[in-house]
């Protein structure tokens, strides 16, 4: 019997390879799905960075003028990527919202007329 010399590298990627290959199949996706890396981009980092940091000392600042101040520091951005860089890190701007619960003073209380009749 004559035996070859192996690479244990190479057969462990081979073995890794078939693993992943039958993981894809019993899932019923696609290779390349398991194969996928998501890509952590750079540039959306330091602008979550700079929002966060402006958020920080003017909470007041909603998706425009965050937009401005990132503009105005020369980063060309829109306000819809600031808006979904601002979801993402779950912040919003603080701002007086409507007092729907509370009823006004001056609101006339009305008697409700149908209270005791019965509908034909």
């Amino acid at each position: 019997m004559y035996l070859l010399p192996v690479n244990h590298s190479s057969f462990c990627s081979i073995q890794r390879a078939q693993i992943r290959r039958r993981q894809a199949k019993l899932l019923r996706i696609a290779r390349s799905t398991v194969y996928y890396k998501p890509v952590v981009d750079e540039y959306n980092l330091k602008l979550m960075h700079l929002i966060d940091e402006k958020f920080f000392k003017t909470p007041f600042y909603g998706s425009r003028r965050m937009r401005e101040m990132l503009r105005r520091k020369g980063y060309k951005v829109n306000r819809k990527r600031v808006q979904r860089l601002m979801r993402l890190m779950g912040i919003e701007a603080i701002y007086p919202k409507k007092s729907l619960s509370r009823p006004s003073p001056d609101h006339k209380v009305y008697p409700y007329l149908l209270r005791n009749r019965k509908a034909r």
